[in-house]
């Protein structure tokens, strides 16, 4: 299986982006040694498709048939795209407050610690639906790691289509997201354009 290796800092240097949105806290004192350069038209919509890609963790051809899908479907491809790649259940997980980062979620999710609707899954991408009832295993709830987990995330805003319960770690899916009320800073507009040449 492909895993993506690059240090996270040193990612978000080269993409211009703020840690935080990966749910780090960490800060990097570096400087992006291109940061004063022109970048042409493709760069550009280069970039942003890899900051959507880093932030999901999703790689290049999954990423591609999520475009596909949010090509074909009613609406924004644009909008589409990033509803798709914001229903998959490791973001879930992770803008609930039950892991620190995506790729705990990830990982979470993959050690079938996740119930959907009462049945367990283990698929990362799995596509939630309004109405789903997402929590972590009876069997997992008493690990200090989750106890660990909730300390750190108390105080994490949990988007408007969410409800979260960290006590019981538990969720519901009140309605399906809007672009608006994703905080991702992505131009998928760009990212639009970089696939439709």
């Amino acid at each position: 299986m492909a895993v993506n290796r690059v240090p996270i800092l040193k990612r978000c240097r080269a993409l211009g982006l703020e840690p935080m949105y990966l749910g780090y806290d960490k800060k990097s004192n570096r400087t992006n040694a291109r940061a004063g350069k022109k970048v042409s038209e493709y760069g550009l919509q280069l970039r942003e498709k890899q900051k959507a890609k880093f932030i999901y963790g999703v790689l290049e051809k999954p990423f591609r048939n999520y475009y596909k899908k949010a090509d074909q479907a009613k609406g924004m491809t644009g909008e589409n795209l990033m509803v798709f790649l914001e229903r998959r259940l490791d973001n879930v997980i992770f803008r609930l407050g039950f892991a620190r980062t995506r790729r705990e979620a990830r990982q979470i999710v993959g050690h079938k610690h996740v119930l959907v609707n009462g049945k367990s899954v283990n698929i990362p991408s799995y596509s939630v639906s309004a109405g789903d009832v997402i929590e972590i295993r009876e069997k997992s709830k008493s690990l200090q790691r989750y106890k660990d987990i909730v300390e750190v995330t108390a105080g994490r805003l949990v988007p408007e289509w969410l409800e979260a319960d960290l006590e019981g770690l538990k969720g519901t899916i009140k309605n399906l997201p809007t672009r608006e009320m994703i905080d991702v800073p992505v131009d998928e507009m760009l990212i639009v354009e970089l696939y439709s040449k």
